[in-house]
């Protein structure tokens, strides 16, 4: 009965996310990267040992891209462009430059000591030059590094995707054999930057809109972000730009406005992420087959390996960090940090679809790789990012703040929550000094609520609702940081202001 047939299927598909969820808590412990359990997990389930049979390289190709188009989205959405924008010269300049000498590097090692190809070594280069944004997002998050080294890091992930992608396609299919190396390179650098600035419009407008939107759910707001930042990357590729370029830029755009309900749409967002990786991992382990595994694979990886990370990264991290005076400490940090995980697998499922002679060794030599340096990489960055000094211990002390557009009246209206390490614990009501029209309406304490007094202290649990005029929102969450940050005294002994910025009443 095909009733039964969903029900098991559903049932199968239910239990395998569940023991996936369950193992991000059991690899975490042990220090291991999720991605590495979740290949692990998809190769159980496969031919070689429960005898799941996946082979179909495009049906692959096209969940692996909208599995990255999620992870790019999720990405953008949780990066903040405080973080980001100082060290955008650097992170360019890593997804551009430093990808041409990885791919360079990368090429001479497959021609003259893999004995593989042009074809087959310009595509070794090609899927292996750039970090994986899955790996860099899942575990980077989880160690505590300076914001610039973070912010480069992430940015660079996200970025660097679009233009290997459109080498490897040009590669796999014969494209770029077809023309001189300026022309590809011409190719690959337009259709960038035209994706990018497809998803700088879209982003814009999409927030445009919704900041004026007061839909009657707010779960339609992660909906409809999530679905502006899809919008952009098939905008994008119908007018033949990138469509990585243009989610990823989208999502940061949207992940950074003034949007209702944004603390709601990052989590749903981290979700989606979070499925969208799961399953890219499971299908890619369904993928592969330890038995096509030989020796020369297992060889040949561990080499490719070696000297992607001991040679090519370093060398692209130097050669872009250096004229912007990055310190070596930072350099040695990035050029350890840089994971390759799901995209290196996802780009070579595009030769094995347009049947490249070699496509199946090269992609089994990029399992092995990616397997054995993830491994290696992945349990070390902590110690690592303490060893050379770009690790930060200090208490979070972030603001959480919701916001729901109020129809009929051009205002917000906040939800604040007073975090454990916020300096917000102790102050009164009366010493947020808010802009002028902004009034704390009402204070949630564990199961009781009450309008508040200037004279109220706010205590750690504390939720706040915080109606404030929509042309000074910006200020009052401002200024709610400020305070969150520096205590009662923000604004005298810190500037907690922008010139521009309405005054605070007294």
């Amino acid at each position: 009965m095909l009733g039964d047939q969903i029900g098991s299927l559903l049932l199968v598909g239910a239990g395998v996310l569940l023991a996936a969820i369950l193992a991000v808590r059991v690899s975490t412990r042990a220090g291991l990267p999720s991605l590495v359990v979740y290949l692990g997990i998809g190769v159980l389930l496969g031919e070689s040992v429960i005898g799941i049979e996946f082979a179909d390289a495009d049906l692959a190709f096209v969940l692996a891209i909208v599995g990255l188009v999620l992870i790019l989205a999720e990405g953008g959405l949780t990066t903040r462009w405080s973080q980001v924008k100082p060290v955008m010269p650097l992170s360019l300049l890593l997804s551009t430059v430093g990808v041409a000498i990885g791919i360079t590097v990368m090429t001479l090692l497959g021609r003259f000591a893999l004995g593989l190809d042009w074809q087959l070594s310009v595509l070794l280069g090609a899927v292996t030059a750039p970090t994986d944004s899955a790996a860099v997002f899942s575990v980077l998050r989880r160690v505590p590094l300076l914001s610039r080294v973070r912010g480069s890091l992430e940015a660079e992930s996200g970025l660097n995707d679009a233009p290997t992608l459109l080498l490897v396609v040009m590669v796999s299919t014969g494209e770029a054999a077809e023309h001189a190396w300026y022309y590809v390179l011409a190719v690959v650098l337009l259709e960038l930057v035209l994706g990018g600035a497809v998803g700088i419009v879209l982003g814009w407008v999409g927030a445009r809109l919704l900041a004026r939107a007061a839909l009657p759910s707010s779960g339609l707001y992660p909906l409809a972000v999530l679905s502006l930042c899809v919008v952009s990357y098939g905008a994008a590729i119908l007018v033949h730009s990138s469509g990585f370029a243009a989610v990823y830029v989208a999502a940061l755009v949207l992940g950074n406005a003034e949007l209702p309900h944004r603390a709601a749409t990052r989590s749903f967002a981290e979700g989606v992420g979070w499925l969208a990786q799961i399953g890219l991992f499971i299908m890619l382990g369904l993928l592969a087959s330890p038995e096509r595994l030989t020796w020369w694979h297992v060889g040949a990886g561990l080499l490719a390996g070696a000297v992607l990370t001991v040679v090519a990264r370093p060398l692209s991290v130097a050669v872009c960090a250096v004229p912007l005076r990055v310190p070596w400490r930072e350099q040695a940090f990035m050029s350890w940090a840089g994971l390759r995980g799901a995209v290196p697998i996802v780009l070579t499922t595009i030769p094995l679809a347009e049947a490249v002679p070699g496509a199946t060794d090269l992609f089994d030599l990029v399992i092995v790789l990616v397997v054995v340096y993830t491994l290696l990489q992945g349990p070390t960055l902590p110690w690592a990012a303490d060893r050379l000094g770009v690790s930060t211990h200090e208490a979070p002390r972030d603001l959480e703040v919701e916001a729901a557009p109020l129809e009929g009246i051009a205002a917000d209206l906040l939800h604040v929550r007073v975090a454990a390490a916020s300096r917000l614990h102790g102050v009164e009501v009366g010493e947020l000094r808010l802009p002028g029209g902004t009034s704390v309406s009402l204070v949630v304490r564990g199961d009781e609520s009450f309008v508040p007094r200037p004279s109220t202290r706010l205590a750690v649990g504390d939720e706040m609702l915080v109606v404030c005029p929509r042309a000074t929102r910006a200020a009052t969450e401002d200024r709610l940081r400020a305070v969150a940050e520096h205590g009662r005294l923000a604004g005298w002994s810190h500037r907690a202001r922008r010139p521009g910025e309405p005054q605070p009443r007294d």
